[in-house]
């Protein structure tokens, strides 16, 4: 079955060091050109008419990386996370926030804010450690849907722990360019080719 528009996408916003050191600039700088494509990305999903989007903001292994980058990329999420719900934003934060490296600002969104089009920001987030909440009655990430498509950014072929349940029959796009490099061609290529996919979800 051939659908036209996917209800939810993931993104995986990657190559912002390696964008950063191709720039002569400290790896930890690329995080924050990473936040102004990310907000355009979530206005057109919102204007075309997309239900719901989650995005990889840090992960749980990502914060064994050096003081600096670590102090970024928290920075980053959540000028981003304030950004998009300014912008009308129905946002969840989505990851341990009993580590000291979970940002308190992003706390009040650790239940869903707003009502506008669904946004699930993972932030400090571990595939082990939502699947963990099995054994306390659900899934961590119980109040996020399935997802139809994941698009990645930077050449990398790899789910990375990216909502392993909910991606079980997503369709899997990989940008080569990096992250900070975003372009709306690049989406809209994706766009064009999930539209061309057989989606039979196993049947």
């Amino acid at each position: 079955m051939r659908t036209a528009l996917p209800q939810h996408i993931g993104f995986i916003p990657d190559g912002n060091r390696r964008w950063a050191q191709d720039k002569g600039l400290a790896r930890e700088h690329g995080y924050g050109f990473g936040i102004e494509p990310g907000v355009r990305l979530f206005e057109h999903c919102r204007d075309i008419g997309v239900k719901e989007m989650s995005i990889y903001g840090f992960t749980r292994d990502n914060t064994k990386r050096p003081g600096a980058q670590k102090e970024a990329f928290s920075e980053a999420c959540v000028r981003f996370a304030d950004d998009i719900k300014g912008r009308g934003a129905a946002l969840l934060v989505l990851g341990d926030e009993d580590s000291g490296v979970f940002p308190k600002e992003l706390r009040v969104y650790r239940e869903r804010q707003g009502t506008g089009m669904k946004v699930n920001l993972l932030v400090n987030y571990g595939w082990d450690w939502d699947i963990e909440g099995l054994r306390h009655g659900g899934l961590r990430s119980g109040a996020v849907s399935r997802i139809d498509l994941i698009v990645r950014w930077g050449g990398g072929r790899r789910l990375s722990g990216f909502l392993p349940i909910q991606s079980v029959y997503a369709d899997f796009f990989v940008v080569d360019e990096y992250w900070p490099d975003f372009t709306m061609d690049q989406f809209e290529a994706a766009l064009r080719w999930f539209r061309a996919q057989d989606r039979t979800l196993g049947g």
